[in-house]
């Protein structure tokens, strides 16, 4: 009977780690990765934004279709304004003394392409756990900036 237990609820965490957080909205700006909150709290950066709906991805945007659940937005920002620092998954993965083409997993989404760049400011927690028999990072980003 513990092992039933013990197994429902390892299977349970393991289930609630890599479920996607609804309230994260991804933005993409200069081909790096970031969240929406992350912009809304830098405005005097931004020119513009573009919020787009799965189905309607501008073909520049495609590659990012597996962030899209809740839409994805495109920021620009204005002329002569600096960027704000990235950091690519496979230099993540490094940082935690795991393999360069690790997956590494945002809030639930799963990035498979290690030279993607994320902004280093949505990171707000990371830790290495167990995902499908393997090491894997896990990223949580801040709630408010």
């Amino acid at each position: 009977m513990k092992k039933i237990l013990y197994s429902l609820l390892v299977f349970a965490s393991v289930t609630l780690y890599a479920q996607k957080n609804p309230n994260v909205k991804f933005a993409i700006c200069n081909d790096a990765v970031g969240t929406v909150n992350l912009f809304n709290a830098r405005k005097a950066m931004v020119q513009s934004t573009t919020p787009y709906k799965a189905a309607a991805l501008p073909t520049g945007l495609k590659k990012y279709s597996y962030l899209a659940q809740n839409g994805l937005t495109e920021v620009k920002y204005k002329k002569d304004v600096g960027t704000l620092d990235w950091i690519t998954l496979a230099n993540i993965n490094t940082q935690y003394q795991l393999p360069e083409n690790n997956p590494v997993i945002i809030e639930g989404y799963e990035f498979n392409d290690s030279s993607t760049k994320i902004y280093a400011e949505i990171i707000a927690q990371a830790q290495v756990k167990e995902h499908d028999g393997k090491k894997v990072l896990f990223i949580t980003t801040p709630e408010k900036y």
